[in-house]
């Protein structure tokens, strides 16, 4: 395998080594992948979360980064030169952040760190959208891995097969996950507007993080800066057939648009036999291990981002026979003869109807149970109400979890099996599930969950060693 691209060899990079760098909510996904570059630059990196979790917190402590927990006025250690600023609950009034305002220490958002230290000089691939940003970039990273090229990347989660969510990389290519969320409390801007893409997968557009972005509208004006920042000489992929998209790229856009999606409607597609077609020509079948069409998608987009830097297509669609994905994406995290259980990030109703359709393709009439915590802002305000219900017809029950500061109730909201409030009571809902024959369960939360999974499957191992 092999690409085609001018630029093998990544730039030097503007770090200077040696500089106490100390990062505020650093167990983040994208902030414990900073936390991996800066550590790669040759930064003396520590951090401070208020909740230390894995996956990311064992990544961080395997990498040699200390970790503290819970903001205070003690938390940035003595002789710390640069603070980077995680967005989630950091603001005035948090501890942490009044005493770097009262020490004077030189701080900046994580996007801004990564524009500023990583990203000159790079081909950066990013792939942006509401959802499936974690795996399309996971896939781009895949293919250039595979290809010989040795690339950077940030992905948004733990890929398996690949060293940690990050790694400087070294060749000039850098894959990205441009998240639309907004960059900190002293910069309202989306964090993708730091990163200047070469290559853009603009994948899909739905309305999210209402806790930040009044409406569609708000988002897509956003995602219009965006594309602003993108080069002539690069390339925006995009889908044919989402409306919303479409409208963003209507308002102005300055750099060619390769499309992807049905073949009636796309440049890029997949035919009835598997098969990627591009630029009228079948270029192989297409085998993933991941469930559903929109991971199909994913592929198609990542084949079409890679293409534009360099890679042969056949030599993408045989890369990404042997991608596994990413942790927290559909992971098998228990298995026995009786039961398997997943692990999901899915928190909007797509996320969730997708991720489900996907399994019941796979494992046809066999009973699927869903549990869900609905841990996102936009799933805490009951944003998706009138949506959530349809989102969960291909489970064949769905239990869900209401935290105790959600504001709406799920039995309100058809296709509930049950709605727990306790993780006791939830724990003993899905054994009895499983008891009654659940062979797939399916638990969808983009938070801790309070550590619920892990309880499940200590459960369920103790259980099957003693009926066996």
């Amino acid at each position: 395998m092999s690409s085609t691209s001018p630029f093998p060899v990544r730039p030097a990079s503007p770090a200077e080594p040696g500089t106490q760098l100390h990062i505020l909510g650093i167990c983040g996904t994208l902030m414990g992948s900073l936390a991996l570059l800066a550590r790669e630059l040759g930064f003396a990196v520590s951090g401070t979360d208020a909740n230390v979790y894995p996956p990311m917190s064992d990544q961080l402590r395997e990498a040699g980064i200390e970790l503290s927990e819970g903001y205070t006025a003690d938390s940035i250690p003595d002789g710390t030169e640069l603070v980077m600023l995680g967005n989630a609950g950091l603001a005035r009034g948090n501890p942490a952040v009044e005493a770097v305002l009262d020490r004077r220490l030189p701080y900046l958002s994580g996007a801004e760190w990564l524009g500023r230290y990583v990203l000159p000089g790079r081909w950066v691939i990013a792939a942006s959208g509401t959802h499936g940003k974690t795996t399309t970039t996971a896939m781009i990273t895949w293919i250039l891995e595979q290809c010989g090229l040795q690339p950077g990347y940030l992905i948004g989660g733990v890929p398996h097969g690949l060293p940690g969510s990050a790694r400087l990389g070294d060749s000039i290519f850098f894959a990205i996950e441009a998240d639309e969320y907004d960059t900190s409390y002293f910069d309202r801007r989306s964090k993708f507007m730091h990163y200047r893409p070469d290559t853009l997968i603009f994948g899909n557009l739905e309305f999210d993080h209402a806790d930040i972005f009044a409406d569609l509208a708000a988002i897509e004006h956003q995602f219009h800066h965006l594309i602003r920042t993108i080069p002539s000489s690069g390339l925006i992929v995009a889908p044919s057939d989402d409306d919303n998209v479409s409208r963003v790229l209507a308002g102005g856009c300055w750099t060619p648009v390769a499309t992807f999606g049905p073949a009636d409607s796309a440049e890029w597609s997949i035919d009835h036999r598997g098969c990627v077609i591009g630029g009228g020509k079948d270029h192989g079948h297409l085998e993933l291990q991941l469930l559903g069409e929109h991971n199909r998608r994913n592929a198609l987009a990542a084949i079409a981002a890679t293409h534009h830097a360099g890679v042969a297509v056949p030599d993408a669609i045989a890369a990404l026979a042997s991608f596994r994905g990413v942790k927290r994406r559909m992971e098998t995290i228990y298995e026995s003869t009786t039961v398997t259980v997943y692990d999901d990030f899915a928190h909007h109703p797509t996320a969730i109807a997708t991720t489900l359709a996907g399994l019941r393709e796979r494992v046809g009439d066999a009973p699927i149970l869903a549990i869900i915590e609905p841990a996102s802002h936009t799933m805490r305000r009951g944003t998706h109400g009138d949506t959530l219900a349809a989102a969960t017809d291909a489970a064949d029950e769905v239990i869900w979890f209401r935290p105790a500061d959600l504001g709406w109730n799920p039995s309100d909201y058809g296709n509930a099996t049950a709605v727990h409030d306790d993780q006791d009571a939830l724990l003993a809902a899905t054994r009895a599930s499983v008891a009654r024959g659940m062979r797939h369960v399916v638990i969808m939360s983009n938070g801790g969950f309070g550590g619920f999974h892990r309880r499940l499957v200590d459960e369920l191992k103790t259980s099957n060693v003693q009926e066996g």
